[in-house]
């Protein structure tokens, strides 16, 4: 499922990709080699949080367990990520893929003698890094897709690193409280019109009034449609509180998650979570439920099109023709609802005419013979500005780290002079006592073999290292 972009000027973008955040400094010290050496200095000896102290409402932990201490979480010590096999579940080859692979102590001490012999570890990550590629250069986050659900080919072992994920998508009802307490209006809303399946429409006669996507011919603009008027302005979403919202752009979701103090989450955190536990070879599924893909069977785990005629002829036999409430369907073996079929889910990266959209939705069947095949490494993109009938999200964070710190130069004729920030936010240029894990350091600083005349000033600024990339939604 493709659907037109948006014929507007791009939204303005605050790129976060940002490696690292100012942190202000007030004791001045000759000598970098003198600060590293202090252990009293740093919070980098500070040892890591517990894991398993950290909880938040409807959200899930995903991440390794001690599954012989009652699945007790294994803290940041030791490699606590996840290991599992990445991409469309059609493509055979990953049961070529040993379980060896996603074994942890890969990446520990001893990963050296998983070498091929007589390769060193540079010859092997050059190889990986500057092999050949087969039909020649591909740009900056190229997916090769499968053409029936969309997943990434070929299957691959990845890894994320542990976070918490929201159990459900997020509601009308949840939406609705963002709304109303920053007076957010949705793009949607600002454009005035969205997207609806043709079926849907209340009047025949809406048919010929909006234009059709040419990439996807059943879905029709609608003058007035957005996410408190899912169907036009005669609809409601009254008596679908409990519904996951929909009408909403990329930009929608990545506001509304931060306002709650979360993000949108990556594409390989969202299949972890929807595969639950199988992520090896030898039990890695097609769907959340298993293998079995008849439509009996897939009623009872999912909202999806069924066996009906595509667009125009929905039996409803699971209940619902369009969107169903988050917890109607039983939870995948780790508690999480709905990552298969119901709506579409926003997730972070991608790129603005190319937003990544992860889980199938209400109008894709099981085998891929119309729109999109519901399996769990379905997959599209979509324009960062479409709002659609069948688009919705959910929330994640990263779990927490200790802080740690680098040291970066920090020219202050071109950003400015550093200044000290207390703890209630006041800024002063004048150092006080009890600051000393801050610092500022001038250095003699040249480019260059010779450098005449006077050397350039320069200071080293404390920075807070970033331990999960930041995308660009905003």
């Amino acid at each position: 499922m493709m659907l037109q972009r948006r014929s507007r000027p791009p939204t303005s973008l605050l790129l976060a990709a940002v490696t690292c955040t100012l942190i202000p400094f007030i004791v001045e010290v000759n000598g970098y080699e003198n600060i590293l050496d202090d252990e009293e200095i740093g919070a980098n000896i500070d040892p890591h949080p517990d894991p398993n102290e950290e909880n938040y409402d409807n959200m899930i932990y995903v991440g390794r367990m001690h599954h012989e201490k009652d699945n007790h979480r294994i803290g940041f010590d030791e490699d606590n990520g996840i290991k599992y096999i990445y991409g469309t579940g059609f493509d055979l080859s990953h049961k070529d893929i040993e379980e060896k692979d996603l074994h942890h102590e890969k990446y520990g001490p001893d990963a050296f003698h998983d070498l091929p012999q007589g390769k060193t570890r540079e010859e092997v990550l050059k190889e990986r890094r500057h092999g050949k590629v087969e039909g020649g250069p591909k740009p900056f986050g190229y997916v090769e897709e499968h053409p029936l659900d969309g997943g990434s080919v070929p299957p691959k072992v990845v890894r994320v690193q542990p976070f918490f994920l929201d159990a459900f998508p997020v509601t009308n009802k949840e939406f609705g409280k963002f709304v109303r307490s920053i007076y957010y209006e949705t793009e949607a809303e600002q454009f005035g019109w969205s997207f609806v399946l043709s079926s849907f429409l209340p009047k025949a006669k809406m048919l010929d009034e909006g234009d059709a996507d040419p990439e996807a011919e059943h879905w029709v603009t609608v003058d007035g449609a957005y996410w408190r008027r899912p169907e036009g302005p005669s609809s409601t979403y009254k008596h679908r509180e409990n519904h996951p919202v929909v009408h909403v752009s990329h930009r929608d979701a990545a506001e509304y998650c931060q306002w709650v103090g979360k993000r949108l989450p990556g594409e390989r955190e969202y299949e972890a979570a929807a595969r639950a536990g199988h992520w090896g070879p030898n039990n890695r599924t097609l769907y959340s439920w298993g293998e079995e893909d008849t439509w009996d069977v897939a009623s009872k785990f999912a909202n999806l099109w069924g066996n009906g005629s595509f667009p125009w002829e929905n039996k409803a036999e699971d209940g619902w023709r369009g969107t169903s409430p988050v917890k109607h369907y039983p939870p995948n073996a780790m508690g999480f609802h709905d990552m298969t079929g119901n709506v579409w889910e926003w997730m972070r990266g991608g790129k603005h005419k190319t937003r990544i959209v992860r889980g199938a939705s209400y109008v894709d069947s099981l085998d891929g013979s119309f729109n999109h095949a519901a399996t769990l490494g379905a997959r599209s993109t979509l324009h960062g500005t479409t709002t659609t009938g069948n688009v919705g999200f959910r929330c994640a964070r990263s779990a927490t780290q200790r802080t740690e710190y680098d040291w970066v130069y920090h020219d202050e004729e071109r950003h400015g002079k550093l200044v000290i920030e207390d703890e209630f936010g006041k800024r002063d240029m004048i150092p006080e006592k009890g600051w000393e894990d801050q610092f500022a350091i001038e250095d003699d600083f040249f480019d260059g073999d010779e450098f005449d005349g006077e050397p350039v000033k320069m200071r080293k600024k404390k920075v807070k290292r970033k331990r999960t990339t930041v995308s660009s939604e905003l």
